[in-house]
């Protein structure tokens, strides 16, 4: 053998030697394992991401026993959830605070009653019946205030007009007087015309058209707007399956309804509506899927007004005294006299 060739083969031994020295040996396992039966072997790109998080959760947790302590703040705790006004003071302290037209001791003095029913988050919705103070009443007349938390002028308006129907119970009217229906809306901060749910109360009534057109009306027309959500299905909230029992049980020959502030006066239901009450001239701007006019109005036959004050925020007390004025005078010519002279022509 040449020289040359040996040279080559040394090098060679030497290359290999070199090689095998740094190789890794591949971990060996019991040739019983490659017969066990088992789920399918995972895809190379699988087995690379398996890979690839394990190695990730390995820097991410430490092997040790003595992990160190986390850095990160522990998140800030929600603010505890407002008390719930149960009992008339706190009630009234709690929405005068939000009513600045509203004294304490006004509202303390109306001698309101909790009713049967609770908003969502559990507050009374308050209610006073004023009755004449001699003889039978000839019309049952329910008002309503507060449908939308952020109209607070509504509010004022039907305190306003409660004291008013006390001091004036020589009217034959038997009066069931409701200054907020939506507490959990007007407690809000800020106020919001939906409920604690997000649920316009005055488009959850159950009309004859809301399965159809509730919803649809509300995607179409409003934009899903979220101040006119309908909610889930008619009827849904708590504050409006109340109102619906004053109206079954209370069985109102009128429902007076209040809100703002389009500055307008609305009707629905037989007879002939108002012109005018106060500043608010008649402008009847039709039904709406789920709103108390319609349900009132067109299902249940009832005349309903809806006052639409100017302001949401605030109205004069000269406002609310006209209003209130005009108010009694439609109702002594169109439902009493009218209800009266009925009652005389089917006497024998």
């Amino acid at each position: 053998m040449t020289s040359s060739r040996l040279a080559r083969l040394a090098s060679l031994s030497v290359c290999v030697a070199f090689s095998s020295a740094w190789a890794v040996p591949a971990p060996s396992a019991p040739a019983a394992a490659a017969s066990a039966p088992g789920p399918a072997k995972p895809s190379a790109t699988a087995s690379s991401k398996d890979a690839a998080s394990a190695a990730v959760s390995a820097k991410a947790e430490p092997t040790t026993s003595n992990k160190p302590a986390s850095t990160k703040p522990a998140p800030a705790k929600a603010p505890p959830p407002a008390p719930v006004p149960t009992d008339l003071p706190t009630w009234c302290k709690t929405i005068a605070e939000r009513l600045t037209a509203l004294p304490l001791h006004q509202c303390l003095n109306t001698g309101l009653q909790p009713g049967d029913g609770r908003s969502v988050r559990g507050i009374p919705l308050w209610f006073r019946d004023i009755k004449p103070a001699s003889g039978a009443p000839r019309l049952r007349v329910l008002v309503l205030g507060g449908i939308h938390g952020d109209e607070m002028a509504s509010v004022n308006l039907v305190f306003n007009w409660l004291e008013r129907s006390v001091k004036s119970n020589n009217a034959p009217i038997h009066w069931r007087v409701v200054p907020l229906v939506n507490p959990d809306g007007l407690l809000r901060k800020p106020a919001t015309r939906t409920n604690a749910r997000g649920v316009d109360l005055n488009r959850n009534f159950p009309t004859a058209d809301w399965a159809t057109n509730a919803r649809s009306y509300w995607i179409s027309r409003t934009g899903k707007d979220p101040r006119r959500y309908p909610g889930p299905a008619a009827m849904s909230e708590p504050e409006t399956r109340w109102v619906q029992r004053q109206l079954e049980q209370f069985k109102p020959n009128l429902i007076v309804s209040v809100h703002a502030p389009y500055g307008v006066l609305d009707f629905d239901g037989p007879p002939p509506p108002p012109d005018k009450l106060g500043n608010l001239y008649l402008d009847q701007v039709g039904i709406y899927p789920g709103s108390l006019g319609n349900y009132g109005g067109v299902v249940q036959r009832v005349p309903v007004v809806t006052l639409e004050l100017k302001d949401a925020r605030q109205i004069a007390a000269s406002e609310s005294a006209a209003m209130w004025t005009d108010l009694l005078g439609w109702i002594d010519r169109r439902l009493i006299n009218v209800a009266q002279q009925g009652s005389t022509t089917k006497q024998p």
